[in-house]
């Protein structure tokens, strides 16, 4: 089996081809840059999705592909550009994909894209967003609605098509909870905002399993919610606390002055959905850490 990834050399990207080499599948990573690998089973294909050029052999040989192309929603305060660049890398990347597979014969059965939790709106209420919930009107949830529409174009093509809505990934390195758990090692730890705010979290390896079900169970389609666990950030920040067995003396942090230091980027800090997994268990798959406890106890 060959599977091709576009942002394969990020967090998820980067487990996931381990998973898949350590299974003895191929593994093709697009890249913007000309590479070569060393790695069996590894190899790098071009694309420059300004110029809109791809090795097109590559992507066509694939059996599979795995789209988790797309600027951090973290990186950068959401200017104008900005958040044209988060749409961008998300969706040119996969109309480049689509208009080489339309274009030329191919063996791709299987198109899976990431996608976002946050796709339902980050409204802290006590819904419980299922798959069949419409999508938001905020910024990122309109990023998730062009990001699925650039997705499900694939089944034009009679290709079976997965969009898996992520939540917050947790893992050992380089994750979101590395930068909630600095500050809670250094004695200065507090919740933020409210405290209220959803928190929908899954582990690295549960992410990365999931999309290994996706590629091996051709009755999966559609969108589903990849998401373990969803606990308040006030919840959250006091477990890892517990968990590093390091006390919490600070107050909240206002949010306001998050407000000012990331501008609208805030919001994904201070607001936050509970969204429901039951879709994606109704088919067989298990969460190897279904738990926060079990999260963290795994990562620290």
């Amino acid at each position: 089996m060959k599977v091709l990834i576009t942002g394969g050399t990020g967090l998820v990207g980067g487990s996931l081809s381990e998973v898949l080499l350590a299974q003895n599948m191929e593994v093709i990573i697009m890249s913007r840059s000309i590479k070569k690998s060393e790695t069996k089973g590894l190899s790098y294909a071009h694309w420059d999705i300004d110029k809109e050029t791809i090795e097109t052999d590559a992507v066509c040989s694939a059996d599979h592909i795995i789209h988790l192309a797309g600027a951090n929603i973290g990186d950068k305060r959401w200017t104008s550009k900005q958040k044209e660049i988060m749409i961008d890398s998300r969706v040119k990347t996969a109309n480049l994909l689509f208009k080489t597979l339309k274009e030329n014969n191919h063996k791709v059965k299987t198109f899976i894209s990431a996608s976002g939790a946050d796709c339902y709106g980050l409204e802290t209420t006590d819904k419980y967003y299922q798959e069949t919930d419409s999508f938001g009107n905020d910024f990122l949830a309109k990023v998730c609605k062009k990001w699925e529409a650039a997705a499900n174009q694939f089944s034009d093509l009679g290709i079976r098509t997965v969009c898996l809505r992520t939540g917050v990934v947790f893992a050992s390195h380089n994750s979101a909870l590395q930068k909630m758990a600095f500050p809670i090692q250094l004695g200065f730890g507090s919740a933020i905002g409210s405290g209220e705010q959803i928190m929908s979290i899954i582990h690295l390896k549960d992410l990365c399993n999931m999309y290994i079900y996706a590629l091996n169970n051709l009755e999966l389609q559609g969108s589903y919610n990849a998401v373990a666990v969803n606990n308040t950030n006030k919840e959250v920040t006091k477990k890892i606390a517990s968990v590093l067995r390091k006390p919490l003396f600070m107050p909240k942090v206002p949010a306001f002055m998050l407000k000012l230091i990331f501008g609208e980027m805030a919001t994904i800090l201070l607001k936050g959905s509970a969204v429901d997994n039951a879709k994606i268990k109704s088919t067989g798959f298990k969460f190897s850490y279904p738990t926060l406890q079990e999260i963290l106890n795994e990562v620290f």
